[in-house]
């Protein structure tokens, strides 16, 4: 187990726990939560060992292996599998001490010690799972939304957001005991979120994830250890049940603090009233001393939340804009247009709150870009409201800030980019006034935005869109940097915005709080869906199997495409004769392949129960290397298999 016992735990100057004790028993899976700044992500890097306490005792059981995403940016050419696959360190381990053993063992064959390294190597190899290590890496690839053909593409030429989901397959891989994700869900789909989900449930070693998504957390844990005021509180249950716990704790604490100042003032006044009567000096004296003694109830410490709201709309136009016959998609340098959807018809109206579904690639940010006025219609029209004023909330709108500017500089430059209309509002002191209710306080604002974290920049580019006044919000991933506070300031305030929201996020607490209705992006179209997120859920699980086969089945055509196939068919239809003809050696070869494999199959089950038997050195390393071969004997006659099936195929469909 983890233990924290009296652990004083500091980040710079900065005291983040104090006497601190707290048990994690084997196979809990802990969901760790906290303010911004109280201390999560340091005390990460207590559990990963990057950093000591600073008093107190801290341990982990040395035999434990831990597993956490690496926080770089993988920079490598090495293909998508390889490099999740990479992740299963006791492997890559294995693969270099039995390339160590087959470089002794051919230098010198007969050395009895290098027959039983390479023995050992071929045995540790085969119980790590080397037989299977591809397709275990492959499925955590796909579950994370990847397509089958990119599956051998080079990581470098993956975007940011997809080599940090490489990262995070390939922590997965790695055989742990401990499992720490730090924001797991920031670079996902809601369709990767849910595979997520069902991939952490079967779990078996203990977890501690830290998350701001609330849906998640009561998915995938069952204690909940709380930072605050330099102390770590342990709850049983998921995210939802410490808030019911913590709600219950404060209000007791509330009314004993309230019992407590009652009691503290009957004491005062009885020693003011007689503490100069000599009658009454014992019995004064007395209440002092019950006064001293007493243990002080803490008052409850009004945690600062945070709460903003859009401003009424100056007009809302309506409809708010119409789509009519329209294909959205990309313009290309070096071909056509591509084309994401088409026969897009839709209008929105004013007060509708949409919510825009669809499972990974399938085009959500194409639409919501387009809308956005960020690209234009391939084909068709969109026709916007008079007035129409849109608050555009964009995935990569973090990048677009300034990184050398300041949230003054950038609201300054915005009122005066807005025109003569809002000259009202740009004096400095209104401007600071209003980064202040978005907690840009003091200096703050004149700090550069560049030294910011993630969530400080999602504020700013809430704060810039509030200021417009917008009519239409259009949210895409809004929550991806904000922590649960900020996420549920936002919620309320969007519930309370009096325009038209249309959101695309992988927050459910989210979009179950602030949407009515949902719209579907899928196949190429666009289209309502009836049902709530529960049926979403289902509709993603069964999509991602849908394309998933499909890839498959265009990888293997293309792969059948470079076997030769049956003789092509003359001008002149031929007959059901000339068919059956061309088919019966393929049906010949079909059968010996089905031989050769379930021969294969047999011999592959022997060599696995005789190497877990105690044999010879030279006996296990001459079954490790026969087994290596069968292996890729038995993917090559599948591969056959699989051909000669889809030509017969061929021929009897004529």
């Amino acid at each position: 187990m983890i233990t924290l016992k009296n652990v004083i735990l500091r980040r710079s100057a900065k005291v983040l726990l104090n006497g601190a004790s707290v048990t994690i028993n084997p196979g809990e899976k802990v969901g760790l939560v906290g303010r911004n700044g109280a201390g999560k992500s340091t005390l990460f890097a207590l559990f990963n060992g990057t950093l000591h306490e600073d008093g107190g005792d801290f341990s982990v059981p040395p035999s434990w292996r831990l597993a956490q995403v690496a926080q770089n940016m993988p920079e490598t050419d090495e293909s998508a599998t390889d490099f999740v696959v990479g992740g299963d360190t006791r492997l890559v381990e294995l693969r270099e001490a039995l390339a160590l053993a087959e470089a002794g063992h051919a230098a010198d064959p007969d050395d009895p010690d290098i027959g039983m390294a390479l023995a050992h190597a071929y045995t540790d190899l085969h119980d790590a799972g080397e037989h299977d290590a591809v397709p275990r890496a492959q499925a955590l690839i796909l579950g994370l939304g990847f397509k089958v053909q990119e599956l051998d593409q080079p990581v470098n030429s993956f975007s940011g957001g997809w080599r940090m989901r490489l990262q995070l397959a390939r922590a997965l891989m790695c055989p742990s005991d401990l499992l720490l994700l730090d924001e797991p869900t920031n670079h996902l789909d809601l369709d990767a979120l849910v595979w997520l989900e069902a991939w952490l449930q079967k779990y078996a070693g203990t977890m501690i994830v830290i998350s701001h998504d609330r849906e998640f957390l009561d998915a995938v844990t069952d204690v909940t250890l709380h930072i605050a005021h330099e102390q770590l509180t342990r709850y049983g249950g998921n995210y939802s049940a410490f808030e019911t716990l913590r709600a219950q704790q404060l209000e007791l604490q509330q009314a004993a603090f309230s019992k407590q100042q009652d009691k503290i003032a009957h004491l005062q006044k009885f020693i003011d009233r007689f503490k100069a009567k000599a009658s009454k000096a014992k019995q004064a004296q007395s209440r002092v001393k019950a006064l001293e003694r007493m243990e002080k109830v803490a008052p409850l410490l009004a945690e600062a939340d945070f709460s903003f709201e859009f401003k009424e709309p100056g007009n809302i136009p309506n409809p708010m804009l119409t789509i009519s016959a329209a294909s959205f998609g990309y313009l290309q340098d070096d071909g056509p247009p591509r084309t994401i959807l088409s026969g897009v018809n839709r209008s929105v109206l004013a007060g509708q709150r949409i919510g825009i579904l669809g499972a990974n690639g399938q085009g959500k940010s194409t639409l919501v870009k387009t809308i956005a006025r960020e690209m234009r219609a391939l084909a068709g029209t969109v026709t916007e409201g008079k007035g129409l004023n849109i608050g555009y909330f964009a995935q990569q709108e973090l990048d677009v800030l300034r990184p050398q500017d300041t949230p003054l500089e950038h609201m300054v430059r915005m009122a005066r980019e807005l025109g003569p209309n809002a000259r009202e509002r740009t004096g400095e002191q209104d401007l600071r006034g209003f980064l202040g209710s978005f907690n840009f306080s003091g200096d703050m604002v004149k700090q550069a935005v560049g030294t910011m974290s993630g969530g400080e920049k999602a504020r700013l580019v809430l704060a810039m869109m509030v200021w417009q006044r917008p009519n239409l919000l259009l949210l895409d991933e809004p929550t991806n940097h904000l922590d649960l506070a900020t996420r549920e300031a936002l919620a309320v305030a969007l519930n309370e915005f009096e325009g038209t929201l249309m959101l695309v996020s992988h927050d459910r607490a989210l979009l179950r709080s602030v949407c009515d209705e949902f719209w579907l992006v899928g196949r190429g179209r666009v289209s309502d869906f009836d049902g709530d997120l529960d049926d979403y859920q289902r509709y993603l699980l069964d999509e991602a199997k849908r394309v998933r086969e499909e890839a498959r089945l265009a990888t293997r055509e293309a792969e059948n495409a470079a076997i030769p196939a049956a003789p092509p068919a003359s001008v002149a239809p031929q007959d059901r004769q000339q068919r059956s003809g061309q088919a019966r050696p393929l049906k010949r070869e079909l059968a010996q392949v089905d031989e050769q494999l379930a021969a294969a199959g047999a011999e592959k089950t022997a060599l696995e129960a005789r190497l877990s038997a105690p044999l010879p050195a030279p006996e296990i390393a001459e079954t490790g290397r026969r087994l290596k071969a069968l292996n890729e004997e038995i993917g090559r006659l599948e591969e056959r298999w699989l051909a000669l099936s889809d030509q017969i195929e061929a021929l009897a469909a004529g």
